[in-house]
């Protein structure tokens, strides 16, 4: 019996789009004879939609009718299963439940990413790929992953965040002290995005407001830190869990711009290559050009950094040398890669359907060693609880 793969995608994010791309590519990579698709798109408001339209990509370019073909749908445990439902049903002919064996997440961004929908696997008990709660909300805080670097020695550059209502109520100071404590130039960025969105350099004071602005229209929370002016940007994937990881070979993205931007990373297909593919249509070098002393040390701090936030399923970690000191720091990791890095994986020698099969292969794992956790105990506690006839006055517990 085929294994039964719901792929969640979409949701309330900036990263909306990017996600659809990914995950599309990844339901047209997984081996059909092992496992049975259930395409879950959620759109912007949160609603959940299934059907055989939405496999083609080409079908998003009008997303009000192809929903008009799909079938809103819902989550619910019963038993030892999980059942998707039909949110609505037809007058004539009840819609059939299906049952969920994994859930396999490729969603990018806020409310998704940064374990918004892996609680909802959690809630539901249902065995899923990827990062968990904890790891994917490190993950999406820039500044709390830096914090747990940080606390396992690892390499990562120092950095301010605060709020928007503090920023606006005392500009001045915060300009006074980014300025002392960062200094120009300098990167700032939401604390919680990817997809390089709202990302700015700054090489003076007078643009920092703008660029704080720009930063505070995506998110409440922001960060600041100094920006290497001899930069080379590489990336890493990993795949794996807390027992076992390994690391994928290195690439060097190639920007446009001073920053590699959402336009370098998923609008680079253009025309002639029919289309964006996302992650996998940006410029780069694979691998990328490193002595073999310097790729080993990224491969290595790759497996580090998985590890200290408990990651699981793939990941990508985007790394920066300073060319100037020949120093690798830690600046980011995906916990849900854009095309979920199997452009690295190919490269290393792993295909995309080999790659899909580890990923789903870990999520039981896991789920088979919570199966051995206890998280209820026995107990006659109610037993002895009376609020008595006038509710909760004389409660006595």
């Amino acid at each position: 019996m085929k294994i039964n793969v719901a792929v969640f995608y979409g949701c309330r994010s900036v990263e909306h789009e990017v996600s659809i791309i990914s995950a599309v590519q990844a339901m047209r990579s997984i081996n059909r004879q092992k496992y049975d698709i259930t395409p879950v798109y959620v759109d912007k408001n949160g609603e959940m939609f299934t059907g055989e339209k939405l496999f083609d990509i080409e079908n998003y370019r009008n997303l009000p009718e192809l929903i008009k073909t799909c079938r809103k749908v819902y989550f619910a445990r019963q038993g030892d299963k999980v059942l998707m439902k039909s949110a609505e049903q037809k007058l004539f002919g009840k819609q059939k439940d299906v049952s969920i064996d994994v859930a396999f997440p490729v969603v990018h961004g806020t409310n998704c990413e940064d374990g918004t929908i892996q609680g909802l696997f959690e809630f539901l008990n249902l065995p899923y790929v990827g990062c968990d709660i904890v790891s994917s909300a490190v993950g999406m805080d820039k500044a709390v992953f830096k914090d747990v670097l940080k606390n396992a020695g690892l390499p990562v550059l120092d950095c301010m965040s605060f709020g928007a209502k503090e920023y606006m109520a005392n500009k001045q100071d915060y300009a006074k002290q980014i300025s002392e404590k960062i200094g120009f130039p300098l990167i700032v960025k939401p604390i919680n995005l990817g997809s390089s969105v709202g990302i700015t350099k700054v090489n003076s004071e007078k643009e920092l407001d703008s660029a704080i602005s720009l930063a505070f229209s995506f998110t409440d929370r922001i960060l600041v830190e100094h920006a290497i002016t001899k930069l080379r940007e590489i990336n890493c994937s990993v795949v794996g869990d807390y027992d076992s990881q390994e690391a994928s070979v290195c690439e060097e993205p190639i920007a446009n711009d001073e920053i590699l931007s959402y336009k370098d990373k998923y609008m680079g297909g253009g025309k002639n290559s029919g289309g964006s593919k996302g992650m996998a249509s940006l410029g780069r070098k694979i691998p990328a050009d490193l002595t073999k002393d310097k790729e080993k040390e990224i491969r290595e701090l790759a497996c580090k950094i998985f590890k200290a936030i408990g990651a699981n399923g793939v990941v990508r970690i985007d790394f920066m040398i300073d060319e100037a000191t020949d120093t690798v720091y830690a600046n980011e990791i995906n916990t849900i890669p854009g095309s979920l890095a199997f452009y690295l994986w190919e490269a290393t020698g792993v295909k995309y359907t080999a790659l899909i099969d580890k990923l789903i292969d870990l999520a039981f794992k896991r789920a088979r060693v919570r199966e051995n956790i206890t998280y209820t105990i026995k107990t006659n506690i109610l037993a002895g609880v009376s609020f008595g006839s006038k509710g909760t006055k004389g409660a006595k517990i």
